[in-house]
């Protein structure tokens, strides 16, 4: 028989360092281009090269792509069969499984000899996915598991990390800064210093566990805002329109800028630009008109004369966002518990060379966001007129 080769990344002296210390639970906190992804493609690669099942969590279906592909490629010459971005099977009878953790059943009737949670901060109820679905995995096989994330303020991660720290039983923690990847230039780190607010530096490339630093929000302000539909008549809608794989999302605000009406959903442009005129029939609306969605945003407005495009740029949405954020930490808008303050909560503004930029981490959603920050907008302006705001 034909011998094959499989070549695995060549970990660094930080990941090797990992790899010597190693027990059966570990949390890796590590700062940006560490190289995570690297070393846990190398742990699943092992787990199925040896004929056992593993099995890959991330916190959405668009983070998996990238760590799929770069897995079925160096696994290529021995892969029996592969499912797309789901799962691939060896000749050598191993496999590995990769899940969302939008799925709240994900890993729930498998056995793994390991499980890997990537960006294990940004999860949604990290512990509760963990202790009730993937945890009951590593049963059968006595099998290991891998946290692995750049941090995210004081949240799940940080609990389970400080059970490393504290050697609590069979678990590990590290903490690996950008530096300690040799592959990195320390001059583009040092530069990223200059441009960064310290505490999103020490968190990002440092990694460091600090207190919402990214969030324009607040987590406490966003929590004392949760409260259930207004039962008043609806004073203006922002209407965030879907772009790929996103959410077309319609909020209404009364009076009071308490959210009276909540819909997310996704049709085809036909069905939702009549879906759109039938409901808001005269009342205020304001809609994202970026791209795709000026062609839409036209076609509205010759239906109905109270709708207002809102085109996405930098500054625009700089300035949309900040407004949102002081009427949540003023206590003027209201939403209901569930999607809206968990978008809230994961979105994040960044200090770019172009200034600051606001959106929600890669793979995630923020169409809930941007539909409140436009109906607060309106709300706040009481701009009804048909214009567009460049």
């Amino acid at each position: 028989m034909k011998e094959i080769q499989i070549t695995l990344n060549k970990p660094h002296q930080g990941q090797s360092k990992v790899l010597s210390e190693k027990k059966r639970f570990n949390v890796l906190d590590c700062g940006r281009r560490w190289g995570k992804s690297k070393l846990a493609i190398n742990l699943l690669c092992e787990t199925a090269l040896s004929g056992k099942p593993a099995g890959y969590f991330t916190p959405t279906y668009k983070l998996l792509e990238g760590t799929f592909k770069e897995t079925i490629a160096i696994l290529a010459p021995i892969v029996k069969r592969s499912h797309q971005n789901q799962t691939i099977e060896l000749i050598t009878g191993g496999l590995i499984d990769f899940w969302s953790m939008e799925n709240p059943f994900a890993g729930r009737s498998r056995k793994y000899q390991r499980a890997i949670i990537d960006e294990a901060a940004f999860a949604k109820e990290l512990f509760n996915s963990w202790n009730e679905a993937i945890r009951p995995t590593l049963t059968d096989l006595k099998g290991d598991a891998w946290f692995m994330s750049t941090p995210k303020g004081k949240n799940d991660f940080y609990k389970l990390y400080t059970r490393g720290v504290n050697r609590d039983g069979e678990w590990m923690s590290w903490k690996m800064s950008t530096y300690t990847n040799p592959y990195i230039d320390h001059n583009e780190l040092e530069d990223a210093k200059k441009d960064l607010p310290e505490l999103a530096f020490t968190q990002e490339y440092l990694a460091e566990f600090n207190d919402n630093i990214a969030n324009p929000f607040g987590f406490n302000y966003i929590q004392d805002n949760i409260k259930g539909l207004s039962n008043n008549e609806v004073k203006c809608y922002g209407i965030d329109l879907a772009k790929s794989s996103d959410f077309t999302v319609i909020i209404g605000l009364d009076g009071n800028g308490e959210t009276a009406y909540f819909e997310r959903f996704q049709r085809d442009w036909g069905s939702t630009k009549n879906y759109i005129i039938n409901l808001i029939g005269n009342k205020p609306t304001i809609i994202d008109s970026t791209g795709v969605g000026d062609s839409i945003v036209e076609d509205l407005q010759r239906a109905r004369g109270n709708v207002i495009g809102y085109k996405f740029t930098s500054q625009s949405k700089q300035q949309l966002m900040e407004s949102l954020a002081n009427s949540i930490q003023q206590g003027k808008i209201k939403y209901p518990d569930g999607i809206i303050p968990e978008e809230l909560k994961s979105f994040e503004y960044e200090f770019t060379r172009s200034g600051v930029k606001y959106s929600a981490p890669a793979g995630m959603h923020d169409d809930c966001v941007c539909a409140l920050a436009l109906a607060n907008h309106h709300l706040r302006r009481g701009v009804y007129s048909k214009m567009v705001i460049a």
